[in-house]
């Protein structure tokens, strides 16, 4: 039997579906939940890390500092962890969430581009904190590529390095290769991780093929509660563990009804693999680019699914959508 770790990122993931609207009692009440059924971590942050409250990215309804204080508070045997994009969040940010009750500082950055992450690993861990890296859009890059960015990270003071799989384009082998890649690559150094979504339905398969790989940490949220269809369902993925002898230490009937009687409540909707949930993840893209897609298919009498897989096969990233205009162009000149 194995032992991994489980992050909930329900409170964070989960914020992008909630359009950032989480109240304090929704984390306080969450965050105790998650708490009593074993989850060893738990992430609070807007959806877009520290600092992602704001026009381009959408305001809370909390300020994030005071969601990370109440579930530090809350918690009685969960960490708590945030996530921070450089050039979206600032170190004092970090600094802050430490202060606030925070332990677990994860960075993200596009998969190719680990080098800006190298100042906020080493303030961290001077402030000790422990520290996870993501490699977005991990899909996009080969796992050689991705071996020599996790390098980068571990060298800067990364403990743990994500695969990220940012629109569930990955499958099963895809994940185990990019896995093994990056267990060759850290050896003892650090620990491999891994972060799926539902947008092809592999987000519990995926996960378990991370770790026959060699992943010791995993992500997921009650209820998918995340972007696209959501993220990987910790209650489902627990109960797989189980049945594989994989060991979480979290309690699957607590989380569960965690699931069912405290986290459903507090969204919107259910998370669902609908069409266009199902597009980006057979494209490979942001959620971001929804939205974008069908104005230009409008407009351009064009199909907003054939816009979407140009976009993934050009590895087009957040901040990019305005290149959908052309795209648009394009497939109405190729008819």
């Amino acid at each position: 039997m194995r032992d991994i770790r489980v992050t909930d990122t329900s409170l964070r993931d989960g914020s992008h579906h909630k359009r950032h609207q989480f109240t304090a009692e929704e984390v306080r009440s969450i965050v105790a939940a998650l708490d009593s059924a074993g989850v060893p971590v738990i992430e609070v942050t807007h959806g877009d890390g520290l600092g992602g409250s704001s026009f381009n990215y959408g305001f809370s309804h909390t300020p994030e500092q005071e969601l990370i204080t109440i579930a530090a508070r809350t918690a009685t045997r969960a960490e708590i962890a945030f996530l921070m994009l450089p050039g979206v969040g600032i170190t004092d940010d970090i600094r802050m969430a430490r202060d606030n009750g925070a332990s677990i500082c994860r960075i993200a950055t596009h998969c190719t581009e680990a080098d800006v992450s190298v100042q906020h690993f080493g303030l961290a861990r001077q402030w000790g904190l422990e520290t996870v890296g993501f490699l977005m859009m991990a899909y996009s890059q080969s796992p050689e590529t991705l071996a020599k960015q996790a390098r980068i990270m571990v060298d800067a003071g990364c403990q743990c390095v994500y695969v990220v799989d940012s629109a569930g384009a990955l499958v099963l082998e895809q994940v185990s290769d990019r896995i093994g890649a990056l267990v060759a690559e850290v050896g003892s150094e650090a620990q491999v991780g891994f972060h799926g979504h539902e947008n092809l339905g592999l987000g519990v398969a995926n996960s378990v093929a991370a770790v026959r790989a060699g992943a010791e940490q995993i992500d997921g949220s009650a209820r998918r509660f995340g972007a696209g269809a959501g993220n990987t369902p910790v209650e489902a993925f627990v109960g797989v563990c189980d049945k594989l002898g994989i060991r979480t230490g979290i309690d699957f009937f607590a989380m569960a009804d965690a699931a069912e009687d405290v986290v459903r409540p507090a969204m919107p909707e259910e998370c669902l693999l609908d069409r266009s949930a199902l597009v980006m993840g057979y494209a490979g893209v942001y959620s971001s680019f929804l939205k974008h897609a069908r104005r230009q298919a409008e407009r351009y009498g064009v199909s907003d699914a054939r816009i979407l897989v140009r976009a993934g096969e050009r590895n087009l990233v957040g901040g990019q959508e305005d290149q959908l205009i052309d795209i648009a162009l394009e497939l109405r000149g190729e008819r």
